[in-house]
């Protein structure tokens, strides 16, 4: 009973933190910005993206409040006619630069080279570079309510995470997590404050950066090599003296990750041990999420006869890991009935996708896009 006790404490405690990020920590930009002063630069990298690329860059193109807006988009080695469907939906569009990059040399990754070429090629006057990959959908006001809130909090990187569009029983399953875990064990307020880099994160499908503190991070170059370029290029912030800040993008973008269940399985599984680090740090979190989170069900269920009060505690426990998630999803524009219920299964699946995740890697089987990624 005592452990059981001290475990309900732990999840009230995350509950509660999940709450403060919610409600007092998260950002959230305004939705009616006024017209920016500053030109902007939109950078769009694209590989084989012909079937998902049209409302992403009909978005780009109906941007308001942006009179310096340029955007410059990247065919990385398409196969698939991204480049002509591009073509075909900008037109002689003046705002828009198409174009053609080149195979990643040693030493980096397909992604952070893309960026890395948008980002050296973007108008040299542009004082704010905006990242949005192809399956974000940008509402008309999102530039400038992202560029206004980076200047507003005086940040070099500002990530507002969009809202997770899920349309699968899987992506239900696993796409909230993503911002359950930030708000849960994240501190955001230390996060904005701290100079440490190791307390970082960072969302790669909206990221919203000074161009002058970009330069002076090493931008895209300085993390050539990493999975996670994402959060990595925030840890390089940071290192070069900059502050970042995670924001609430759930009015100004909107974001389909996957479009079936091998997407997300192979996607996750590309990247999750890039999260956790060592294997053995791995085991040891995914052990704790199970304990805190999938244990206590199981032990109301099982002792709901035999311990009637075993059985109630495990159960309070249950409902405020739940609550953790109601909150979450209410915080970030997701859907919390009746998914929240199921994230004991959530967290399960969570663990799976970390196994695998090593195990691929192990065998050096991680591959992305038709690119290897470890």
């Amino acid at each position: 009973m005592t452990v059981l006790l001290a475990l309900l404490v732990a999840v009230a405690a995350l509950t509660g933190h999940t709450w403060l990020n919610a409600t007092r920590w998260l950002r959230r930009p305004t939705d009616r910005p006024d017209a920016l002063a500053e030109p902007v630069a939109v950078l769009l990298p694209l590989r084989d993206e012909a079937t998902r690329v049209t409302p992403c860059l009909r978005a780009l193109l109906a941007q308001r409040g942006v009179p310096g807006l340029r955007i410059v988009v990247l065919d990385d080695g398409s196969t698939d006619g991204t480049a002509d469907v591009v073509r075909a939906v900008v037109g002689d569009d003046p705002r828009v630069t198409l174009l053609t990059g080149v195979a990643p040399p040693p030493g980096w990754l397909g992604k952070p080279h893309a960026c890395w070429q948008l980002a050296t090629r973007a108008d040299p006057d542009a004082t704010a570079l905006v990242f949005v990959d192809a399956d974000v959908v940008l509402a008309p006001h999102a530039v400038a309510a992202a560029v206004t809130e980076l200047r507003d909090a005086r940040v070099t990187l500002l990530s507002p995470y969009p809202r997770i569009v899920v349309a699968t029983a899987a992506d239900r399953l696993v796409q909230p997590l993503l911002q359950w875990l930030w708000l849960t064990f994240l501190p955001l307020r230390a996060m904005e404050r701290s100079r440490r880099p190791s307390l970082a994160a960072a969302g790669g499908q909206f990221l919203v950066l000074d161009r002058a503190g970009y330069t002076a991070a090493g931008g895209h170059a300085a993390v050539a090599d990493k999975i996670l370029e994402d959060v990595e290029l925030a840890r390089a912030v940071k290192r070069a003296g900059g502050r970042i800040a995670l924001a609430d993008g759930s009015r100004l973008a909107t974001c389909r990750m996957y479009d079936d269940w091998p997407q997300l399985r192979d996607g996750y599984a590309k990247s999750l041990w890039a999260s956790f680090g060592h294997p053995g740090a791995a085991a040891a979190v995914v052990a704790a999420l199970l304990l805190l989170y999938t244990a206590p069900p199981l032990i109301a269920l099982g002792f709901a006869s035999t311990a009637p009060r075993v059985s109630v505690v495990a159960l309070i426990a249950y409902l405020l890991g739940v609550a953790g998630r109601v909150l979450t999803a209410r915080a970030t524009g997701g859907r919390w009935w009746p998914d929240a219920l199921a994230h004991p299964v959530s967290v399960v699946v969570l663990g799976w996708l970390t196994l695998r995740s090593y195990h691929l890697r192990k065998r050096r089987r991680l591959t992305w896009r038709g690119r290897p990624v470890s």
